[in-house]
C-alpha cells in the first residue's frame, strides 16, 4: 500500500485525484490540507509516499516547505507539482519533483502518473529479498546486505545496521539468486563488493566497510577477488591531465 497526501485549498482538485487513484488498490489517501503547519505535521507523522502540491498560492513558499522537510526526514516523499501554468516547472525540477501537472487536471495525466509511480515502486521492490521460514516472511533490502556466511545448512545475513538474520537455505541457493555485486570468495562466504574497503593478499582477507569484520578468501575464488579489486580500483583511479 502506498499513501498519498494533497496540499491544496480546493476540494475539486482533490476529488479529481482521488477518483482516478481509487482505480488502483495500491494507493491510499491520507487526506488534504492547505495549512503549512498542518501539512508539515501530517507528512512528518504519516510519511506519505506521494505529495500532490498545488503551487499556485496555497502555501506562502511551496519550495521552502519541501526544503524544510529535508531537515527532518531521511527520505522525503515524491512530490508532484500542480499549477495552472508552467512558471514553476524549473523550480520543481531543481527540487526533484517526479512530475508536474497542469490545471485543470486531466484524468489521463493523473492515470499516467499513477502507472509511472507503480512501475517505479515495482522496480524498487525487486531490491528486496524475502526470507521464508514456515509462516514467517522477512524482507531484507538487498543493498543493505554486507555479506553472507554459511552455517551448516543455514545462511547468516550480516546487515549494515548490525543485525544478523538467519535463513534456512544453503549459501549456494543465494549465490545463484543475488545480483552481480555479490561474489563468492570462500566456501563459507559471499560478499557484497560495495562494502569491501580493503583486500589484504598476504593475509587472504577482505575488510568490510565500517565494521571490524575480516572475511577470508581462498585461491578457488581468486578470480572474484581480482574482479572486486579491479572494479573498486577503477572507481578511484585519478585522471592526470
Amino acid at each position: 500500500m502506498n499513501s498519498y497526501y494533497i496540499i491544496d485549498n480546493e476540494s475539486g482538485l482533490a476529488n479529481n485525484i482521488n477518483e482516478v487513484l481509487a482505480d488502483y488498490p495500491m494507493f491510499h489517501s491520507l487526506g488534504s490540507s492547505s495549512n503549512y503547519d498542518e501539512a508539515m505535521n501530517t507528512i512528518l507523522k504519516r510519511k506519505p509516499d506521494i505529495v500532490f502540491l498545488n503551487l499556485d498560492d496555497v502555501l506562502d513558499n511551496s519550495f521552502q516547505f519541501v526544503t524544510e522537510l529535508n531537515t527532518y526526514l531521511e527520505t522525503i516523499p515524491d512530490f508532484v507539482g500542480i499549477s495552472k501554468s508552467k512558471d514553476f516547472a524549473y523550480q520543481a525540477l531543481k527540487h526533484n519533483f517526479i512530475d508536474y501537472l497542469i490545471r485543470p487536471l486531466l484524468e489521463l495525466d493523473v492515470r499516467k502518473l499513477a502507472l509511472k509511480f507503480k512501475k517505479k515502486r515495482s522496480a524498487s521492490y525487486n531490491r528486496m529479498l524475502c526470507l521464508k521460514s514456515y509462516n514467517d516472511y522477512q524482507y531484507i533490502n538487498i543493498d543493505e546486505i554486507m555479506f553472507l556466511k554459511a552455517d551448516n545448512n543455514t545462511t547468516d545475513f550480516y546487515i549494515n545496521d548490525g543485525k544478523v538474520i538467519s535463513a534456512y537455505k544453503t549459501l549456494k541457493i543465494f549465490e545463484n539468486t543475488l545480483p552481480k555485486n555479490f561474489l563468492r570468495i570462500h566456501k563459507s562466504y559471499i560478499v557484497n563488493k560495495d562494502f569491501i574497503s580493503r583486500i589484504n593478499y598476504s593475509k587472504s582477507k577482505c575488510t568490510v566497510d565500517h565494521t571490524s569484520h575480516k572475511i577470508p578468501f581462498t585461491k578457488t575464488y581468486i578470480h572474484n577477488i581480482e574482479f572486486i579489486k579491479d572494479s573498486l580500483g577503477s572507481a578511484f583511479t585519478p585522471t592526470l591531465n
